[in-house]
């Protein structure tokens, strides 16, 4: 039995299990993946208060060594139940049943899929969603990266130290990205950007060979040969098994109010779950301390204590 469990091991949670841990509540994280989210993936984090230049795995290494110091606990499971019994809450995982007075639900978001034809069948031979974790692979290779926002267009920078030639799809006229980042982009050498265009396609038959990618002004569509294919494209919230409790907006994402509480006294929201205009590690963070002490005070005014 817990005062506080927490979903999730990215910066929201990672936040929270801290500030809660510190204000005196017994919490436990559950994550179903590896500590750190999204974060743990991101090849370079040059935006975070304090470091200059921090790999995100690293980032989130000293986040959960913080929180282990502290006490937090810390268990790999897949919540696939959640239910308010009273003035309790039950989770039921893949691996156990957990029980807390109050839960913060920082799950994040996964990659939103194009769903063109090729794309499934070739997922982990060639498509990819992370260039942290295969862009190593693709030496000397032809590489296509799907997407013009910030995540696309950093992870395509980075991931010429390995391609022979990176092209960006892009669908809009535009960049969506940070102007700094598409400056940069656009004056790398390896760096090709195909504006106004979508990918149709991706063809193959033991990896990725070639894409088939559509001119949206020309109305044309043309075969280009590649290896690899990375998609950024948008984030899908992983609410599943959460949305039939608490209320989200059209797209999945948790409503809250200011204090990151949701519809259902005890339940609260933090990070790229929740609906919010900016996801960024530090609005994740922030998000999380609101959390954390609106939980605190939740927790307990059921006790009868003071805040």
């Amino acid at each position: 039995m817990f005062d506080l469990i927490v979903l999730g091991a990215g910066p929201a949670g990672m936040t929270s299990a801290i500030y809660a841990q510190r204000s005196g509540l017994k919490v436990l994280v559950i994550e179903k993946l590896i500590p750190g989210g999204q974060v743990a993936l991101t090849a370079l984090v040059e935006n975070y208060p304090g470091f200059e230049s921090i790999s995100g795995l690293e980032l989130m290494e000293k986040m959960k060594k913080q929180a282990e110091n502290l006490g937090v606990e810390f268990i790999s499971d897949e919540i696939v139940s959640l239910k308010k019994m009273g003035a309790l809450f039950k989770l039921t995982g893949n691996e156990g049943v957990y029980e807390a007075s109050s839960v913060i639900i920082a799950t994040g978001a996964a990659y939103k899929k194009l769903g063109v034809p090729g794309e499934e069948e070739l997922t982990g031979r060639g498509v990819s969603y992370c260039a942290t974790c295969d862009g190593p692979l693709f030496k000397n290779k032809e590489i296509v990266v799907v997407g013009g926002g910030d995540m696309a267009v950093d992870e395509a920078i980075y991931l010429t130290q390995f391609g022979k030639v990176v092209t960006i799809v892009h669908r809009r006229e535009r960049l969506r990205a940070q102007e700094f980042l598409g400056k940069r982009a656009k004056e790398n050498p390896k760096i090709k950007i195909l504006f106004n265009s979508i990918l149709t396609e991706i063809s193959g038959k033991d990896g990725v060979e070639k894409v088939k990618i559509k001119d949206l002004k020309k109305e044309t569509e043309k075969y280009y040969p590649c290896e690899g294919v990375f998609i950024f494209v948008g984030l899908v919230p992983n609410t599943g098994f959460i949305k039939d409790l608490v209320s989200v907006d059209k797209n999945g994402y948790i409503l809250t109010n200011e204090d990151m509480a949701a519809s259902v006294d005890g339940i609260f929201a933090a990070g790229d779950v929740r609906k919010k205009n900016l996801r960024q590690i530090v609005t994740a963070c922030g998000d999380g301390a609101i959390a954390a002490m609106s939980s605190y005070k939740y927790i307990n005014h059921l006790k009868g204590t003071a805040y």
